[in-house]
């Protein structure tokens, strides 16, 4: 769920105890300060489940909740990209040392899950919507940099969640406001960065509908993309949350969209405008984490501590400026 504001108020906290959420997602809205921050985050993590998400986006580039001057800046992952056709290794140490950095500073604000790396393709058609937040157009570069980000994200300490499955990269508009339609009907390339990350923690489905894939359903509300593909051709056994629910690809009301991705095969529903009305209509009408999903939170939780690392943020960020100046 989102929240609406800087602080978590008295309507919120009682809902979250009601109804208690699987966590809560950080938008722009709710970031102002780094004790403004953690303050916000303690309060949701005394009212949400132990072990909950409090989960933000932060890729690096124009999609960054956490913005200097309290926060570093970091490069989008097209810089990245580039940099790898010029030197590989150079760029595949910037990239797990982005997703450190990222990771460092998103711990201390008491935020558990990224939401990144992004693991698209950047092709020539690519909406701008998605554009330079994607590496490169070859499968092989998004798959080495997009897990060296990850890396990095671990060794903080906090749990990466890949983006957009099965694959945002062929879609021409943005499924922020209608819904794409990738007509390709050859994906392996689009796949092949998701299954070189399979054992991710988190993955995020893509709002699209894939005619050669399933005609009738976008991914997000596909059993036959989540089950066929998702779980069994990538190979993916982590949580899978859907994209935003709010986005204008899908219709019906919150409600509905949070229950037919569940229903698709979705371990979690991301509703995230923090509404008061759509935030209660979703806590109400969703069921309780099955079991599966609670065993695949746990693996993400565990995963993320057992690769935790002692970092130093200057020394770290020190060496990417040299990296990429």
């Amino acid at each position: 769920m989102g929240v609406s504001g800087l602080s978590l108020t008295g309507d919120e906290a009682a809902l979250f105890a009601a109804h208690p959420p699987a966590g809560v997602i950080l938008f722009r809205r709710n970031v102002d300060s780094p004790a403004q921050l953690r303050a916000l985050t303690a309060a949701l993590r005394a009212v949400l489940p132990d072990g909950a998400a409090i989960m933000v986006d932060q890729e690096g580039g124009r999609v960054a909740r956490l913005r200097p001057p309290h926060w570093l800046e970091h490069p989008p992952a097209a810089v990245l990209g580039d940099l790898f056709a010029i030197d590989p290794r150079a760029a595949l140490r910037a990239a797990w040392l982005t997703g450190a950095l990222i990771g460092l500073d998103c711990a201390e604000a008491g935020c558990n899950v990224v939401c990144a790396p992004v693991l698209d393709l950047r092709l020539p058609e690519t909406t701008g919507a998605i554009g330079d937040r994607a590496y490169s157009a070859d499968p092989g570069t998004v798959t080495a940099l997009g897990r060296a980000m990850a890396g990095g994200l671990l060794a903080a300490g906090v749990q990466p969640a890949g983006k957009h499955a099965p694959g945002h990269g062929r879609a021409t508009v943005d499924s922020h406001l209608s819904l794409p339609v990738v007509t390709h009907s050859d994906l392996a390339d689009d796949l092949a960065p998701f299954t070189g990350n399979a054992d991710l923690g988190w993955m995020l489905t893509s709002h699209i509908l894939y005619p050669a894939l399933d005609p009738n359903r976008p991914a997000t509300l596909s059993p036959v993309i989540i089950d066929g593909i998702i779980r069994r051709r990538i190979g993916f056994d982590g949580v899978l949350a859907s994209d935003d629910l709010a986005m204008q690809a899908l219709s019906g009301t919150p409600a509905e969209r949070a229950l037919g991705c569940l229903a698709a095969g979705c371990d979690v529903a991301l509703y995230c405008p923090g509404d008061a009305g759509g935030n209660a209509a979703v806590l109400a009408t969703c069921p309780p984490l099955t079991d599966a999903a609670s065993a695949r939170l746990g693996r993400a939780r565990a995963q993320a501590a057992s690769r935790r690392m002692k970092l130093d943020g200057a020394a770290l960020a020190a060496e990417r400026k040299a990296l990429l100046a």
